[in-house]
């Protein structure tokens, strides 16, 4: 692809005079850091969190630490990239530039480099506007809480930062190539497969198509052009507008399936082949079921906004699995993947952490995509479509983001998990049931008697907060649930419009 080859690497000036440094506290978030570019973070405001993401892994490396950096297709992303590579060559870390990435390939990259940390610039699937970086120093990991909350003390009090050259830089123009090749491996399918590759005109687009008809795929290619204003929607895998014109391709087409891949490539979308989108829990299930068949006695890690058929799937129980449930976020879950030595954690945004010894345990849409043709494959004989009925049928919200701001979101999730809980032990009724069950690992999921459920948490990436709700009776019941909880957030006066509804 022409993009590639016209890449070059990043020439700097050390005695360029920058304004004032400008950089959000709100920025800082649980496990990345993302701003409005440049109203809540400027140049100078880059290049200080790059300094001060420096300082830190030359604190718990050495210094002199090796960083590869990698940036997704956005206007502005190298420019992103030049001000915070910037600032790690001033803190003295030496960096491999591999230019144009997905987050995945950055992930691989610390492997095949075998370098002591990592930095992505990306704001992922956010509108335009938005820049970020997803950074990590153990392989395969990315920071969590913890690490984010000290960059940012460290951010916010480097007053004084100057510019000087202190770090080597380096341009690798090759990476994808090695990316690509470590994905595929020696798999090929036996059965042609049509499949849809959406794209939204993300930085998937120079990635997905050639893999998947590398692996014997006939792709039709749906927004796979990049074009950083993102003329048609949001890369977004989770997006109705996506979905629905994702599904539209797959009916006009015939494909056996539709994949949608999200900005920066760590998340999948599926839609059947008759054009019917499967929520990636159970997308998950359905992977965590194929896995299992071949790796019995293994571990799943699923986020609290998942199905809770993992928990009763006689597949899984057939192959004596286990079945963990963990925080939402893809740094809580590739830690928690790693902590148990699970062989794959699924969430239902479609990050898919696919671990020894199918993967390096990092979320990879790509490599997700792959395993999905891999059981179509398998399963030649079955549409999609039967392949997912054969799963209990359950009536799924989509995942819902009403507005609330960085500094109220967390407490009115405090408050819902209070009154939540004071619900459960007063034993008073949620649509004509009694709550059975709470899980605050991550917000607050409350389930009922008839084991449907509902999921109030604060998003870790946006000012707002996250619904999702699972009925295991009605489309209708959901909708109950929804305004039960709507009326708990309309209480607060402090949570606005949703991003979708139901």
């Amino acid at each position: 692809m022409e993009i590639f080859i016209n890449q070059k690497p990043l020439s700097f000036n050390f005695n360029e005079k920058l304004k004032e440094t400008i950089i959000s506290p709100f920025g800082f978030r649980e496990y990345d850091a993302r701003w409005l570019y440049p109203d809540d973070v400027n140049k100078k405001g880059l290049e200080v969190f790059g300094y001060s993401l420096g300082q830190y892994i030359c604190k718990k490396v050495n210094v002199g630490a090796s960083v590869v950096v990698g940036h997704d297709y956005r206007s502005y992303s190298e420019e992103v990239k030049y001000h915070v590579v910037k600032g790690l060559l001033s803190a003295g870390c030496n960096i491999i530039d591999i230019g144009l990435s997905l987050s995945p390939m950055v992930y691989f990259a610390q492997h095949h480099l075998n370098t002591d940390a990592l930095a992505m610039i990306t704001a992922s699937h956010n509108d335009n506007g938005w820049t970020g970086i997803k950074c990590g120093i153990e392989k395969s990991l990315t920071f969590g809480p913890n690490e984010m909350r000290e960059i940012k003390e460290l951010a916010l009090s480097n007053d004084n930062y100057q510019a000087e050259e202190q770090g080597k830089y380096e341009f690798i123009n090759d990476l994808k190539d090695h990316y690509l090749h470590y994905l595929r491996k020696d798999f090929k399918l036996k059965n042609k497969l049509k499949i849809v590759a959406a794209c939204g005109n993300g930085t998937a687009g120079a990635f997905a198509p050639e893999l998947l008809r590398a692996i014997g795929c006939d792709v039709i290619e749906l927004h796979c052009d990049l074009d950083h204003s993102f003329p048609n929607y949001n890369p977004n895998p989770e997006d109705l507008v996506m979905l629905k014109d994702l599904s539209d391709s797959v009916l006009k087409h015939k494909a056996d399936a539709g994949f949608g891949f999200d900005g920066d490539g760590d998340r999948l979308g599926v839609v059947d082949n008759l054009g019917e989108e499967i929520f990636s829990d159970k997308i998950g299930l359905l992977l965590a079921q194929n896995i299992s068949n071949d790796h019995q006695n293994s571990t799943f890690v699923v986020d609290v906004k998942s199905t809770g058929l993992y928990f009763n799937d006689p597949i899984l129980k057939k192959n004596n699995c286990t079945v963990d449930m963990w925080k939402t976020g893809h740094s809580h879950m590739k830690r928690r993947v790693r902590e148990l030595n699970s062989i794959s954690g699924f969430e239902k945004s479609g990050h898919f952490f696919i671990n020894d010894p199918l993967g390096l345990g990092f979320d990879d849409g790509l490599m997700s995509a792959i395993l999905m043709a891999k059981l179509l494959d398998e399963e030649k004989d079955s549409s999609l479509s039967e392949i997912k009925n054969s799963l209990p049928i359950t009536y799924q919200s989509p995942t819902m983001a009403p507005y609330c701001a960085d500094d109220e979101k967390y407490q009115v999730v405090d408050e819902m998990i209070d009154k939540i809980n004071s619900m459960f032990l007063n034993k008073e009724n949620v649509i004509n049931q009694k709550i059975k069950n709470i899980i605050t690992v991550n917000g607050v999921r409350f389930e009922l008697e008839n084991g449907s459920w509902g999921l109030i948490r604060a998003s870790s990436n946006k000012p707002s907060l996250v619904i999702v709700i699972e009925s295991l009776r009605s489309n209708d019941e959901v909708k109950e649930i929804f305004n039960f909880i709507n009326s708990l957030l309309d209480a607060t006066g402090r949570v606005g419009e949703y991003d979708q509804s139901i």
